[in-house]
């Protein structure tokens, strides 16, 4: 995809240049190098925002503006510029030649991001596992951010009667409780059938990670009564109001639900070890891979950050193969370490500290 990239002004960066290979770029350098910030600015040129920060953060500290000059395979550039003015952060995106000032879902390329963070949404809190999810049906589904960005509206709308002095009456209410579980019923069906496909798939992606035919299986979790989703949450919505009112904020829906991962029967959260809950993490992210490249007919452009030192040596093997025909950029304090699972294939990138 990227056959070169240049960063101006961008995070740790004055002025860095870089080029990749359409296989495998190893970026190799210590801690406070800018490793993070290089894969940070293909984020950023493929999916219109960063993972970490807000745009204003992503300009060089005492500088007022910043750029990002992408080149992909074929010669087509991409291009994103921010200024800084009055605290306010004027940003743009150039792509063929025309100025945009955002990205629109077919503008943005297929990408996908492993960081020793993403452990969490394994062992961390339902709300991590509510957004895995979420960027996947964002990125896959044309109306499911816009359905989520409604859902979300609503919710404010009713939390916010539900926080006033005076209770609100059911009648205040009763528009805002239609409202969301209609837009509830969109986002709980489009979770549950991803999830549906997960399930189908995970056992076997587990088994290629890490050579263990154990039990795994996922689930998506919710407080349904079964039937049609969008008419048992209005009747909660219904039935708890009191409780809803007594605590201020509204406790039913899919901003509540979770996903359930499970090894031998057991809840992974607590039954996994350090190593199944990788290969847990990486199965979760082959799977999203392969929901990417259906649904945009593209390869995604893997960024693995720091994440070959988390695995054991059969799963390095098992990831690198598994990896095969993308365009893969990894960040490492340990060449050494990544080299010998891609043979001489790789092309190197050493920094400094800056």
């Amino acid at each position: 995809m990227f056959t070169s990239l240049r960063l101006q002004n961008f995070r740790s960066y004055d002025d860095g240049q870089f080029e990749f290979e359409d296989g495998v770029t190893i970026v190799v350098g210590p801690n406070g190098s800018g490793k993070t910030s290089l894969i940070e600015a293909l984020v950023v040129l493929c999916a219109g925002s960063s993972y970490k920060v807000a745009d204003i953060d992503l300009v060089k500290y005492s500088c007022d503006w910043a750029r990002l000059d992408g080149v992909l395979v074929g010669g087509e550039e991409r291009v994103l510029k921010l200024k800084l003015q009055n605290e306010i952060t004027a940003k743009s995106y150039v792509l063929q030649g025309v100025e945009r000032v955002r990205l629109t879902a077919p503008q943005k390329l297929p990408v996908i991001l492993f960081e020793p963070q993403d452990m969490n949404i394994v062992t961390g809190e339902p709300s991590l596992r509510r957004d895995f999810l979420d960027s996947i049906l964002s990125s896959t589904n044309p109306h499911y951010a816009s359905n989520l960005k409604n859902y979300r509206r609503a919710l404010s709308q009713r939390n916010a009667l539900l926080k006033r002095p005076n209770p609100p009456r059911p009648d205040e209410l009763f528009v805002w409780d239609l409202r969301l579980s209609e837009l509830g019923g969109v986002v709980h069906s489009a979770r549950k059938q991803l999830i549906q496909e997960f399930s189908d798939n995970i056992k076997d992606t587990y088994l290629k990670i890490s050579s263990k035919p154990d039990e795994v299986s996922v689930q998506y979790i919710n407080d349904s009564n079964g039937g049609d989703y969008a008419e048992s949450m209005l009747s909660k919505l219904s039935s708890g109001l009191q409780k809803d009112i007594n605590r201020g904020f509204t406790g039913t829906g899919p901003h509540r639900d979770d996903i359930l991962l499970t090894i031998r029967n057991h809840d992974a959260k607590v039954a996994a070890s350090r190593g199944e809950t990788r290969s847990l993490l990486l199965s979760l992210k082959l799977l999203q891979l392969n929901s990417l490249e259906l649904a945009t007919g593209k390869k995604p452009l893997i960024l693995l950050d720091d994440v070959f030192s988390e695995l054991d040596g059969a799963r390095r093997q098992a990831l690198a193969a598994a990896l095969q025909g993308y365009q893969t950029i990894i960040t490492t304090t340990d060449a050494d370490l990544v080299i010998e699972h891609f043979t001489d294939k790789a092309h190197i990138i050493a920094l400094t500290a800056q």
